[in-house]
């Protein structure tokens, strides 16, 4: 017996070929009468959807995009690693994308991805992402756009991120409470609202703890070589600060080294913390203390609201914006009073 298709059986039914489609996957404009109907008839005439025909009707490819800054900063591995396993569960490819954090080669890759390339993109907007006007664009195509630990607020997609403002507030609580009188926050761009809800943060702790003290805001580059000329430069200044916070880890990194050329010593004289999930943070000479953001569950989160969205038989629906913990691991870096009372 021939196998029928979908307009054959649409045609026993007395129905549109599209509402016997959308009953067969479970669509909520469909009535739960016409969905039993149609699934009793499937049934009856052995009738099984070819997925690749279907996929090719919703122009579908089964691929999503990760658009990111870069993949040498632990948080976005890992959290490529939470993404790939959801997307993986659902059977879709994934394509990563890195822009350096250039809003310009940025813009391209969002441009090039609108031509139906993929279903759907997660991304992490770049440092110099002062308009959003191509992510809106983008938007208004109707695929999918969930936006991962750096968000632009006046784009109205899904956001998954942690508290930063709570993290900025427990990093310099930490450094505060092991000494320090003179803390520098050092960040990667200006453009960014992870880092001033970061140094908002501290400056409350600051406040709260031991007001007075000198709190600086350091805007360094993502680049690594002129990031450490900066830190270089900072650390031999009349303001040297006794405590720094490094928004991402490679500013720590650039730190260290740092001190070891200029015979600079880690907690004695200047106490280091960073955001960061680098697994080995606690290898380093010393520890390296660190606010740890939950990437992989933050990469999982997002790719499930990005299928969420994907998913045709659900209503439009309300942006969300989920908040994940992070979590204080202090180390040797920043243990002043423990490393003294060893002395």
């Amino acid at each position: 017996m021939a196998l029928l298709t979908i307009k054959q059986l649409a045609e026993q039914l007395g129905l549109a070929p599209s509402t016997v489609s959308k009953a067969l996957r479970d669509s909520y404009e469909i009535s739960a009468e016409t969905k039993q109907r149609v699934l009793e008839a499937a049934r009856q005439y052995h009738f099984t959807p070819n997925p690749y025909a279907s996929s090719l009707r919703r122009k579908n490819s089964r691929t999503i995009a990760i658009v990111v800054p870069e993949v040498e900063d632990s948080f976005f591995s890992t959290a490529i690693n939470g993404i790939e396993f959801v997307a993986h569960s659902a059977d879709y490819h994934v394509l990563i994308y890195l822009t350096h954090e250039d809003q310009a080669l940025e813009e391209s890759i969002l441009r090039e991805l609108s031509n139906g390339r993929v279903d759907g993109i997660l991304i992490s907007v770049a440092t110099g992402s002062a308009s959003a006007r191509h992510l809106l664009d983008y938007n208004m195509s109707g695929k999918p756009l969930v936006f991962f630990d750096r968000v632009l607020d006046e784009v109205p997609v899904h956001k998954v991120i942690t508290d930063d403002f709570e993290a900025g507030y427990l990093a310099s609580k930490h450094l505060l409470e092991n000494g320090c009188t003179h803390i520098s926050f050092l960040s990667i761009g200006d453009g960014l609202n992870i880092m001033k809800q970061r140094f908002d943060g501290g400056a409350k702790a600051v406040r709260e703890f031991r007001p007075g003290t000198p709190y600086h805001y350091v805007n360094c580059s993502p680049d690594p070589n002129t990031a450490r000329i900066l830190i270089q430069k900072l650390l031999t200044s009349a303001n040297q600060p006794d405590g720094i916070i490094g928004a991402v880890e490679k500013l720590a990194i650039a730190t260290y080294l740092e001190c070891k050329s200029l015979e600079i010593r880690i907690p004695e004289d200047l106490r280091v913390l960073a955001f960061s999930n680098l697994p080995t943070a606690s290898l380093l000479k010393p520890g390296l203390s660190t606010i740890r953001q939950p990437a992989y569950e933050i990469g999982k989160k997002a790719a499930s609201l990005l299928f969420e969205s994907l998913n045709k038989n659900k209503p439009p629906f309300t942006p969300k914006s989920i908040v994940v913990p992070s979590v204080l691991e202090p180390r040797a870096s920043t243990l002043w009073k423990e490393w003294q009372d060893h002395q």
